[in-house]
């Protein structure tokens, strides 16, 4: 299966400093995550894969497109949500929708047609004649989303897509973008801050770091993959258990008045816990176990 975006020795730098640093990746999913903190990186390799950053080492690719020499090509299959406005004020919705569409390659009727489509898809049929600069902060995020779809894009990026809504209005734009994902062929790339946000919609994450890659990761497989944690708590005679969980399979440590802390194998059954319990007479007080979150695999590839 062709790589939807491919990434070979990618590389920018902005003066004496690197931005980016030899990014090697094959991403395929039909929803991808973009995470990293503050000066990750995230917005310029964006920005290099749309030709706005001139890349100082490597390639990419978008559908085999490579970004130094087919960016007319890339521009006709990938629509772009930035983080920032950039409306025409006075413009009225559907104008500006129908410019963007233009730009985007769709001759002028088809560009007009996609428009009211578009923003009718995103809730604001009702407002498309208003101007843009009347709209509400939440109403231009979604018209930031329905100029990034005008087109009918194979690709779309959104950049902080929910970036200063409130709880409604974000709902509604997770909403949109799980329909996109749904019931169209569109791939997404999703570059938040929020993990919540990633969590919730995508297949595939990649982290970055200073600049570099430092994780990338299957969700789905990632939270099959990963380990319980387990915390017990017992009442009785404990003396032994942590050895037979060990003999078990699960690292164990205790935690002192009948407390275990435990990291159990892949495929483990939890009711291996019941039973040794009960083989002992021993009262399971508490057990808490969660697989590790977005957040606990973000956190240990910052660390790392």
């Amino acid at each position: 299966m062709q790589p939807v975006i491919e990434l070979a020795g990618l590389g920018v730098r902005f003066g004496s400093r690197d931005i980016l640093k030899d990014l090697r990746v094959s991403l395929s999913g039909r929803t991808i995550g973009l995470l990293g903190p503050n000066g990750a990186g995230k917005s310029t390799l964006i920005q290099s894969l749309l030709g706005f950053c001139p890349l100082t080492a490597g390639t990419a690719s978008i559908f085999g497109h490579d970004i130094r020499s087919e960016q007319k090509a890339i521009r006709t299959v990938v629509g772009y949500m930035p983080e920032n406005d950039s409306f025409i004020a006075n413009m009225t919705a559907v104008s500006f929708i129908r410019m963007m569409g233009e730009l985007s390659g769709l001759p002028k009727d088809a560009a007009l047609e996609r428009a009211h489509e578009a923003l009718f898809y995103v809730g604001l049929g009702e407002a498309r004649y208003r101007p843009l600069g009347t709209y509400s902060l939440g109403m231009k995020q979604l018209a930031k989303l329905a100029q990034a779809i005008v087109h009918g894009p194979k690709l779309v990026i959104l950049d902080e897509p929910t970036n200063g809504l409130d709880p409604p209005a974000r709902i509604r734009m997770i909403k949109l973008i799980s329909e996109m994902k749904a019931v169209s062929d569109m791939h997404i790339v999703l570059c938040s801050h929020l993990l919540r946000d990633v969590e919730e919609t995508c297949e595939e994450v990649l982290i970055l770091k200073a600049g570099r890659i430092v994780h990338y990761a299957n969700l789905e497989e990632e939270r099959r993959a990963n380990k319980r944690f387990v915390e017990l708590e017992t009442r009785g005679d404990a003396s032994g258990f942590a050895e037979e969980l060990i003999a078990l399979g699960c690292e164990t440590s205790t935690a002192g008045y009948g407390r275990f802390k435990m990291v159990c194998p892949v495929g483990f059954e939890l009711r291996e816990i019941y039973r040794l319990a009960a083989e002992r007479d021993l009262q399971l007080r508490r057990l808490n176990y969660r697989r590790d979150t977005l957040e606990d695999i973000f956190l240990k590839a910052m660390e790392n």
